[in-house]
């Protein structure tokens, strides 16, 4: 991009403008030249080829306004990839994040090193912010409340209020206290912090947020205040639930940008599937029958009491599979639930923000018309959702969700913006075909078309690229199919799978993470562990999942075994885990509801469900979990997969090896078990194990056959 001379003013302390006299002309700066200045700031930091080949493109996507899927591999260095052309935009720009860890690496270490880096190059500091969802936030209006009918409700059964009440009493004091005390009221800045019941009766989500201009504490809202400070940054960090939020609700809630960038893209689809769910249950109406009886009266609450005892039965007597009819039961409930809701809500009416309970009618008449829309969302039997029930006991919901988001994100996504989506798991088979139709776009360049498939954005113009990874994956890691096992049938592991287990974590002594497709699989496995070794066996659920990872980090003989919250939010790089073991290929349930509509509907349409939505799922998860063996370019070792179909399935195996991390291929159990030897036989590195540094090379033995 050639330098082109702007106009530019410094910001102040508050994010105004500085007076005109202190306005100056700077160059601006190229995509090189700030990707050089950020990089420059990193420990030992160099600008990679994968890297720079991505910056280089998104630079060129804010110039065209044509979209981007771009793959960068684990140790691109994409985050700073894509933030540094971001700085280039004309206004501000929205990062989203699927998960908490990224945000808070952004937030915490790679925009504050990004600003001060390139505040030279670029003539002034950038300034970033945080756009989290309200029920993050302290509500100053919860804080002001005194009606102890809300305050106090804990959503859990009746059973025990009084103690309810006695414990949740110093959670909210302290709440109260720190509500004087602090900038921001955000719940990640409480240290030590509260139970998730505390901190729901001192915040509010955004349904149930009455807005800043009906409510009389809106001047204090800290909500508001935060949307302030993000609405004067440069870069915005968000988080997929509420970038779902926002596209369901119309683009009503994120600030204006011209820049979206998406990372860990791959997730989006499930997270807007997630936002856009709804659910209904006997205790939910059971809470709102109560909030209901000083507002709308004896009778309204009576018949909310109604209704929830009636779903309370028809949901129990339902099985957790898709709903294709609704039994006679439910229907009643929910047509009664609708009818009653509707009344409630016609009955309260405006509500006049000088009222005194005014935030408590709003609220009430905000959930009042959710239950209604969610009753008449699963009596309408629409084509485009589903509905199930799940949950064991009086815990049982009514659940309904869409088919497919991708119309949604096709119409609501890319309009009006560019937008730069990102991962190291885009490609599936070797092609962008499957995310990029999750996205609602159809396939690179098949814009135009009578045949073209309902709920797809064909006039979206995009293109793809994949900068590889800085590994050199076939000298760093072995690929292993354990070919001689038999296939996995029920839903433990079998005696077979447990045997090559125990032989591949004691041949390396430990440094292992198991990854499992079930948590009965995952408890077989520590038993067996335990039983045939004497190594530390961590399985997750014994502790919190935090205290776990530090735990295997720091013991270089441990086990580390979990279910699938391990397959993408553990980063482990260095000695700690040089063997990751995946017990079976990671396909859906089939009798899970949403899964099975979905295959369903691609088989009503000509194709095959299994081809069209189980294996894309299996094979993200896949190379998800395979990917958390090799973290940076010093790593070593084995990724494991106890399921032989990977290697004799003609009409999947192919595909998902294709998505994995390129590794050296083998099903030779015996040179693996060698291979793992020499590996465990070399002493573990000293040194800081989170940033990788380590000794340990494997033979060349096991990597050049």
């Amino acid at each position: 991009m050639a330098d082109e001379t702007v106009t530019t003013s410094d910001r102040g302390a508050g994010g105004g403008v500085t007076p005109n006299r202190y306005r100056h002309r700077v160059t601006k700066p190229t995509v090189d030249q700030l990707l050089e200045a950020a990089v420059s700031a990193v420990p030992n930091g160099e600008i990679r080829p994968g890297q720079q080949q991505m910056a280089t493109a998104i630079a060129e996507s804010q110039r065209t306004g044509e979209h981007l899927l771009a793959q960068a591999g684990t140790g691109t260095g994409k985050s700073l990839a894509y933030l540094a052309p971001a700085l280039l935009s004309d206004g501000p720009v929205v990062v989203s994040t699927a998960t908490l860890a990224l945000q808070s690496q952004l937030i915490s270490t790679d925009l504050p090193r990004l600003a001060e880096a390139v505040s030279e190059v670029l003539g002034r500091t950038p300034k970033f912010a945080v756009f989290k969802g309200r029920h993050h936030y302290l509500c100053p209006a919860k804080i002001g409340a005194d009606d102890e009918d809300t305050l106090f409700d804990t959503g859990e059964e009746d059973s025990g209020w009084l103690g309810q009440r006695s414990r949740l009493g110093k959670d909210i004091g302290r709440l109260t206290e720190w509500a004087s005390d602090t900038d921001t009221g955000d719940r990640d800045d409480l240290d030590p912090g509260v139970s998730d019941t505390a901190w729901r009766q001192m915040s509010t989500s955004a349904r149930d947020c009455v807005g800043v201009s009906n409510c009389r504490w809106g001047a204090e809202c800290f909500a508001e205040r935060a949307r302030d400070r993000a609405r004067a940054a440069d870069i915005i960090v968000t988080n997929h639930a509420l970038l779902s939020i926002d596209l369901i609700h119309n683009r009503s809630i994120l600030p204006e940008h011209k820049l979206l960038i998406i990372d860990e893209a791959h997730e989006l689809a499930d997270r807007t599937t997630s936002a856009a769910r709804a659910e209904l249950s006997a205790s939910s109406l059971d809470r709102l029958s109560r909030r209901s009886t000083k507002i709308c009266g004896n009778d309204i609450s009576g018949r909310l009491a109604e209704a929830a005892d009636l779903l309370g039965v028809a949901v129990s007597d339902s099985p957790n599979t898709r709903l294709l009819e609704l039994p006679e039961a439910l229907n009643q409930a929910l047509t009664l639930l609708e009818a009653v809701c509707r009344e409630a809500v016609s009955g309260i009416g405006g509500v006049s923000p000088d009222s005194a309970d005014s935030m408590a009618r709003n609220q009430l008449k905000s959930q009042l018309t959710e239950a209604q829309e969610t009753a008449q969302r699963c009596l309408i039997d629409a084509d485009s959702d589903v509905r199930w029930c799940e949950g064991d006991g009086r815990g049982r919901s009514l659940v309904v969700a869409p088919l497919s988001v991708a119309g949604l994100l096709g119409e609501e996504l890319f309009a009006g913006r560019t937008v730069v989506a990102t991962s190291a798991t885009l490609t599936l088979g070797g092609t962008f075909d499957a995310v990029a139709g999750s996205l609602g776009l159809r396939k690179e360049n098949e814009q135009t078309g009578e045949d073209r498939p309902s709920g797809t954005n064909t006039g979206t113009m995009w293109r793809s690229l994949d900068v590889g990874s800085p590994f050199d994956y076939r000298k760093q890691g072995i690929l292993y199919v354990a070919a001689h096992l038999p296939r996995p049938t029920a839903s433990g592991l079998s005696d077979a799978a447990a045997e090559e287990l125990v032989k591949l974590v004691s041949a390396l002594g430990g440094r292992a993470l198991g990854l499992f497709s079930s948590r009965r699989a995952a408890d077989t496995a520590a038993e067996v562990l335990r039983e045939r070794t004497d190594l530390p066996i961590l399985l997750q659920g014994d502790e919190t999942l935090p205290l776990l990872v530090k735990k295997f980090k720091a013991d270089p003989s441990s086990v580390l075994l979990g279910v699938m919250s391990l397959w993408q939010g553990v980063d482990v790089p260095g000695d700690a885990c040089q063997l990751v073991i995946v017990d079976r290929l990671p396909f859906p349930r089939p009798d899970e509801p949403l899964s099975a509509a979905r295959s369903a509907a691609a088989d009503a349409a000509g194709g095959s469900g299994f081809a069209a939505v189980s294996v894309p799922h299996a094979a993200i998860r896949l190379a998800q979990g395979v990917g958390r063996l090799i973290r940076t370019t010093g790593d070593k070792g084995v990724a494991a997969v106890l399921d032989p179909r990977l290697h004799t399935a003609r009409s999947y195996g192919p595909y998902l090896k294709k998505t994995l991390p390129p590794l050296w291929y083998t099903t030779d159990a015996d040179k693996v078990h060698a291979a793992l030897g020499r590996l465990g036989a070399q002493p573990v590195a000293v040194g800081d194990l989170s940033h990788g540094h380590r000794h340990v090379v494997m033979s060349s033995q096991s990597t050049n056959h």
